[in-house]
């Protein structure tokens, strides 16, 4: 191997690592933003007290994301695309479909409850509460595709009535307000479900 292709090999290899070693920061960064937000107001919360938990500067968040608002925006993107693999339900069976959404408000209620209590103060998280509202309505829409009937009005209604049925605000009157188990609270969420499902089938055997 000649000296200038070394060179040039070495040269590659070293911005190869510095980019990757870039990325694995501003993903730190991304990562220490979304945990902080899961557990305080954004009010609440500085770029101190994000690059501290990420171990930079606060010059080195500001150049990889230009301000707080970017910064938080982006680390809230990250969690949107987390949420739609944790939901992924199959289709068609409804207690495993409530099973997966009950573990995923185990994980996240807390975090999209402290959200929605901050959706008309911020536009970033107005932003993300509004696409989290139509994930779970599709969500809703296709897990029990099966079920709905064809007539498009009985459709909507019935969508509309299991989008609140399995919502994180029908979690949280249960699992926190009433103080249910989780166990518990699966099995009520299943019984607002199936009352629905059995509903809209006599309804249209009729």
């Amino acid at each position: 191997m000649s000296t200038v292709t070394a060179m040039n090999t070495k040269r590659a290899y070293t911005m190869t690592a510095r980019a990757e070693a870039a990325e694995e920061t501003r993903k730190r960064i991304v990562r220490s933003a979304f945990e902080l937000q899961a557990a305080r107001l954004t009010t609440e919360i500085s770029l101190e007290d994000v690059a501290a938990r990420a171990g930079v500067s606060v010059q080195t968040v500001l150049r990889r994301f230009g301000s707080k608002a970017n910064l938080f925006e982006e680390s809230l993107q990250l969690v949107n695309s987390e949420i739609a693999e944790e939901r992924r339900a199959p289709a068609g069976d409804a207690a495993a479909a409530i099973k997966v959404l009950v573990d995923h408000y185990e994980k996240r209620g807390e975090f999209a409850l402290l959200m929605l209590a901050q959706e008309r103060a911020f536009e970033h998280v107005r932003r993300m509460s509004e696409a989290g509202k139509r994930t779970h309505r599709a969500w809703v829409t296709e897990v029990f595709e099966p079920c709905l009937p064809h007539d498009a009005e009985r459709r909507e209604e019935l969508v509309d009535l299991l989008v609140v049925a399995t919502d994180v605000y029908t979690w949280k009157l249960l699992r926190r307000d009433r103080g249910h188990s989780r166990a518990q609270t699966e099995h009520r969420i299943n019984a607002l479900v199936s009352a629905l499902l059995t509903d809209a089938t006599t309804r249209k055997d009729t």
